[in-house]
């Protein structure tokens, strides 16, 4: 039987800041209706602003004995020269083995076998060829499919004195760094080895876009660093980072690239590492407003800027399109390996059908090899997991190690998310959301330790080589730290209430750990009773599997409550639902604004005024990898409804929409911000029954 998706309420979302009445709002109609933008960590909003490649670029550089340079511009029309000596299907199989080499990532390459060839003279001809255009690569004569005919084979030639590539030497001799080293003694010394750049995206998850890039590029996926990933039915601008290419190679791509632009480009010592910003930037409009009156839609607008919402972990942090990724989480901590790895195979709800197909197909047959046929490779779990049961039958543990880290360890997050919105929900009830009460957990004032530790402490800390890199920089800090990590954290007393030092905006709550503090109050009964109802223990591990035990992990702090910062906003009227109504920053280099189909309506607006205080807003866990099980109600139109009037969406001349901008640090949930002004579940079942 399927498995049913999550609902708010099951994952501990169920109160809110205001008692407004909320109103209808369409979310996402068009991807242009989300803008997101990064937020670096000193607080810049990441832009595309050029296109182009800096004017200076890096002297000629080596790789693999090819110039550069000459492998965009050179190689291209050798290979179109080789096409017409021997035909477009050897010019493709020589292209693709040349973007292998380039790519790395092996110690060796398998040569390629040209086309059968019973010309002598114009198998000579093409020997020639490869000496004059190819000099690290070398040809010779093997038998063809018959005796009558011969072959040309091609291979890499590793003996080459000017090949400094991977081939040269092993992972070992390079001190064990896992960056491709190819050209690393003729890189200019006073050039960063880091290419980085601004990529815009429209419809188009990070992992989708950079894997586009860099089969262009014939690179690997490593090669790519990045701060955290976007949302797919977004339009969205971040930085990525990428080792040893030049501008100008990736400028090139833009005239080929369909929904995506990179731009901004800059050469940096270091590459990017998951976690390394501050938060992201907003652009949210919101179509076919209805509503009793445009006074309710001010009043909510404003109470969303003034008091904010409660900081839930949003449904997406559970898998809300299918994946009950804190269900798994519960069964990793409980050593429950069988039962996690079934869960991440077992059919669900919610999936096209190629994909429901091959999950019954494996429920059903228990057949690895043909379930690996069926499925896509974007289900990097799914996948990882059959891979290993191929070759270890029955051992689920190592099946489970074998799914990529960062993603791996998103079960355990989710559940630490999962008792943390449940701990959030009590403490509304409990207590409201107008004071600090007695036991509840503060961030001390002016302790100057606090801001390096809301970032050590986080989960970041503990994996930031997942971008690709393996950068221990954080884990260095965080030893000093760590023992520190309680004293920036106290239980609010009789005297902390009678001085007022303290108010509802600094009450945190932990994210469960072997390091963290609990609030002395009721609220941590929660946390209690929850573990013991799902047989977990917070202070002991059943198993011996560190990276799946609480008591092994650090744990963490997050805000409870969270304003938006820089928070505008303003109605809209328009007339086509067809045109977007706000310019992207494509749009803004094109200098072709959505036509002039938008007018702001005078009710007034929102603004505040306050300063987006960058280390001190990052909350644990941010921005994580996502595969397509941990998206934002992607591809779904959010319909929710409420009332009558303002602006009937069913006219054919006039529609009010709602355009919001605003800033959240990192891992805060902007539909958790939309959910607190219209009232509504986000919910993808609920979505799903608005649209019928």
């Amino acid at each position: 039987m399927a498995m049913k998706t999550v609902e708010e309420d099951e994952v501990g979302i169920s109160c809110f800041i205001s008692d407004l009445p909320g109103f209808r709002g369409v979310l996402k109609q068009r991807y242009s209706d989300f803008i997101v933008n990064e937020v670096d960590r000193d607080g810049t909003v990441v832009k595309l602003t050029s296109l182009d490649a800096p004017e200076e670029e890096p002297e000629s550089v080596q790789e693999n004995g090819i110039n550069t340079c000459d492998a965009v511009v050179s190689y291209a029309s050798r290979i179109e020269s080789f096409k017409s000596l021997a035909g477009e299907p050897d010019a493709v199989l020589l292209e693709e083995f040349i973007n292998k080499i380039n790519a790395g990532g092996e110690d060796s390459f398998s040569p390629i076998v040209l086309s059968p060839d019973s010309d002598k003279s114009h198998r000579k001809a093409v020997h020639n060829f490869f000496k004059e255009n190819f000099k690290f690569l070398v040809t010779d004569v093997v038998d063809g499919p018959d005796p009558s005919l011969k072959c040309i084979r091609v291979r890499f030639n590793s003996a080459e004195p000017n090949n400094k590539g991977k081939n040269s030497k092993k992972r070992k001799e390079r001190g064990g760094k896992p960056f491709d080293s190819r050209g690393s003694e003729n890189w200019p010394e006073n050039v960063g080895k880091f290419l980085r750049f601004h990529i815009y995206k429209e419809n188009k998850d990070t992992h989708e876009a950079l894997g586009v890039i860099g089969n262009m590029l014939g690179i690997q996926p490593k090669s790519f660093g990045f701060a955290g990933t976007k949302d797919k039915r977004a339009v969205t601008t971040q930085r990525v980072t990428v080792y040893k290419q030049r501008a100008s190679r990736l400028a090139s791509l833009n005239k080929r690239l369909f929904g995506i632009k990179l731009g901004d480009f800059c050469y940096v010592k270091e590459g990017l590492c998951l976690g390394q910003l501050m938060g992201n930037r907003f652009t949210i409009t919101l179509r076919g407003i209805v509503s009793d009156s445009e006074d309710i839609i001010k009043t909510s607008a404003e109470a969303l800027g003034r008091l904010g919402f409660i900081n839930y972990f949003g449904l997406q942090r559970f898998g809300s399109g299918s994946l009950p990724t804190h269900l798994i989480g519960g069964a990793l901590l409980r050593g429950e390996w069988k039962l996690a790895v079934d869960m991440i195979l077992d059919p669900r709800e919610g999936e096209r059908i190629a994909i429901a197909k091959a999950r019954k197909y494996y429920k059903e047959s228990n057949d690895v090899v043909g379930t690996l046929k069926q499925l896509p490779r974007y289900l990097v779990a799914e996948r990882a997991v059959l891979q290993s049961l191929k070759t270890s039958p029955g051992n689920y543990l190592q099946a489970l190690k074998s799914i990529p880290r960062t993603l791996r360890m998103l079960y355990i997050h989710s559940y630490q998310s999962y008792l943390w919105n449940h701990a959030a929900s009590k403490r509304v009830q409990n207590y409201g959301t107008e004071q600090v009460v007695l036991g509840d957990l503060v961030y001390c004032k002016g302790n100057s330790t606090a801001k390096v530790t809301e970032f050590v402490g986080s989960e970041y800390a503990e994996d930031c080589s997942a971008g690709g890199y393996a950068s221990n920089n954080e884990d260095d800090i965080s030893v000093d730290i760590h023992e520190d990590i309680n004293t920036c954290v106290k239980v609010v007393d009789d005297e902390d209430l009678n001085s007022g030092c303290y108010t509802i905006d600094d009450v945190i709550l932990p994210m469960p750990g072997s390091r963290v503090k609990y609030p002395t109050n009721n609220i941590a009964n929660v946390y209690e009773d929850l573990t013991k109802k799902d047989g977990i223990s917070l202070t002991e591990s059943v198993h011996k599997v560190e990276e799946f035990s609480i008591t092994s992990i650090t744990g963490c702090y997050r805000r409870v409550f969270q304003k938006p910062i820089n928070f505008e906003w303003e109605l809209l009227e328009y007339s086509d639902s067809n045109k977007q109504l706000v310019e992207t920053d494509l749009d803004k280099i094109n200098k072709s604004a959505p036509k002039n189909t938008v007018k702001p309506i005078d009710v007034g607006n929102g603004k505040t005024d306050e300063a987006f205080d960058c280390i001190r807003e990052l909350e644990s866990c941010d921005d994580f990898p996502k595969d397509e099980n941990f998206k934002e109600i992607a591809g779904e139109e959010v319909k929710l409804p409420h009332g009558e009037s303002l602006g009937d969406s069913s006219s054919q001349h006039s529609h009010i929409a709602l355009k919001l901008s605003f800033t959240l640090p990192a891992s805060c949930y902007a539909t958790m911000a939309i959910r607190e002004l219209l009232k509504t579940s986000t919910s993808v079942a609920y979505h799903k029954t608005l649209n019928q």
